[in-house]
């Protein structure tokens, strides 16, 4: 049974606060600093840039669009606009499953954000050695009742908002999240651009060496192919496009303002706050002699060290800034895949949202629990091989499967004419006031052929990174395989129950 009577947002600010609070996550705050430090600062941002347009802006205008002509989430969007007799639709379980598999391992590391700034609040790391912090991230995640804790808490925080409503509980906390996290964030910037010896910082973060990344030596020591690469994957997997994470939000808006301004718009914040945590991290580093390139601990080791050396109370106060807009960058992201999880069985299956936030709410107590045990008493369990984890499973199938294959399907769902067609989606998307899609030739035929192969090159370059470029055919043929068994075994089960 589908749901008529949908919930819509209030307002357009509310709309862009979402769709934006959805893509800023742990992605532009924590992966981005991480992996422009990897790969030279300057040159790599330049050429995210690039591709964020090239790639990220036409498919997130495909995922508003479907989301906007089908008033649907992606439990029946696909459906409704499909020529009869196409199954595009048979995407939709897999894309539930992103969002489900996403959560099932942001919400733990949100967690940790949550933590850390109640820790960086109570002074817990004033005085310490470098070493002592180092010893108190390991304690973290080997600390499975810790790990649960804030976990539980994490998804009562997102569940509860939820429950409250669209309007008042989604719409509204966002809004007062988002705004304070852009406050925050301009304020540390601000802040850490008047310490002394953050110089070079700023020039390995906005001034490019083109010349050192052609001959291979660039400032993270990648040649240009890698750091394309690298650039390419970030651009793509910042949005969370693929899942439907954004066509929901598109579902619950008017036709009042066109959909390529309003992608601007979100990506243009997205980058903005990806940006900005550049402007903050990599000043402060340099400032106190920090690596850059210290990886995932950037954030848990490192930057505690950075507001260590800041002084007691400066240091403190800081630090816990940093940690809040940290976690309230996490918060809306997890908001707002809640709501879409909250939103498949409303739309498809007619249940109250009271309903599906009490057992989604349980569900995901249940389907988060094995990536916080597997970091510690179940870290035997090494699912991709010698030092891999359950998290690290969930994060693959995530962000090198369904993220890359399920932008791919957006795309040409609106491009090709067995699927919506090109028509019909420059027709919903140039709806309203605002900038409009471009509608010729040339891009018709970029985003027909060129963009896919793009992100194909994406897909196998994540399996060649994982596995090795003589594993990767292998393992890329067995989850073929698999996800032909799944498809074929719902389609057997589906016919038999509607038989009955």
């Amino acid at each position: 049974m589908e749901n008529q009577n949908r919930e819509s947002l209030g307002s357009r600010l509310g709309f862009l606060l979402l769709s934006a609070g959805c893509a800023i996550g742990l992605g532009n705050v924590w992966r981005f600093p991480v992996i422009t430090g990897k790969y030279g600062g300057a040159a790599f941002v330049l050429i995210y840039l690039v591709f964020l347009v090239i790639l990220g802006l036409p498919v997130m205008v495909c995922e508003f669009a479907v989301g906007r002509a089908s008033k649907k989430s992606m439990s029946a969007a696909f459906r409704e606009l499909e020529p009869a007799g196409k199954k595009w639709h048979w995407y939709s379980g897999f894309a539930v499953a992103g969002n489900y598999l996403l959560m099932m391992f942001y919400t733990v590391i949100t967690g940790w954000f949550l933590k850390y700034f109640f820790e960086m609040a109570s002074g817990k790391f004033v005085g310490m050695t470098p070493e002592q912090i180092g010893g108190c991230f390991g304690a973290t995640v080997s600390n499975p009742v810790s790990l649960l804790m804030w976990m539980v808490i994490v998804i009562v925080l997102g569940f509860g908002t939820c429950a409250i409503g669209l309007q008042k509980g989604v719409e509204r906390i966002t809004k007062i999240m988002m705004s304070a996290l852009l406050v925050i964030m301009v304020g540390l910037a601000i802040y850490v651009a008047t310490i002394k010896g953050g110089a070079a910082g700023y020039a390995f973060y906005l001034k490019p060496d083109f010349k050192a990344l052609v001959a291979g030596n660039g400032a993270g020591g990648h040649g240009l192919w890698d750091t394309i690469y690298a650039a390419m994957g970030q651009a793509f997997f910042t949005l969370s496009l693929g899942i439907g994470s954004m066509e929901i939000f598109g579902s619950y808006i008017d036709k009042s303002h066109s959909l390529t301004g309003e992608a601007v718009r979100v990506i243009g914040l997205d980058t903005f706050v990806a940006l900005c945590s550049g402007l903050i991290i990599f000043p402060a580093c340099m400032a106190f002699g920090v690596d850059t390139g210290a990886g995932p601990g950037l954030a848990f080791v490192s930057l505690p060290n950075v507001f260590n050396n800041m002084g007691p109370v400066a240091g403190r106060i800081v630090g816990s800034f940093f940690f809040l807009f940290m976690s309230f960058a996490a918060l809306s992201t997890v908001i707002a895949v809640f709501e879409n999880i909250v939103a498949f069985p409303m739309d498809k299956l007619g249940w109250s949202r009271g309903k599906s936030v009490s057992i989604n709410f349980i569900a995901m107590l249940i389907l988060a629990t094995p990536a916080a045990l597997g970091m510690n008493i179940w870290s035997h369990i090494q699912p991709l091989g010698a030092g891999s984890s359950i998290d690290g499973l969930e994060d693959f199938i995530v962000s090198q499967n369904l993220l890359p294959i399920g932008s791919l399907i957006f795309l040409l769902f609106c491009i090709w004419k067995s699927g919506w067609g090109w028509d019909k989606f420059i027709e919903e998307a140039d709806v309203g006031v605002g900038i409009k899609f471009p509608n010729n030739p040339f891009v018709k035929f970029y985003l027909k052929w060129i963009a896919p192969l793009i992100i194909l090159v994406v897909f196998i370059a994540g399996y060649i990174d994982m596995f090795g470029i003589k594993k990767a055919p292998i393992v890329l043929a067995i989850v073929a395989v698999i996800v032909c068994v799944i498809i074929v075994a719902s389609r057997f089960v589906k016919h038999n129950v509607l038989k009955k």
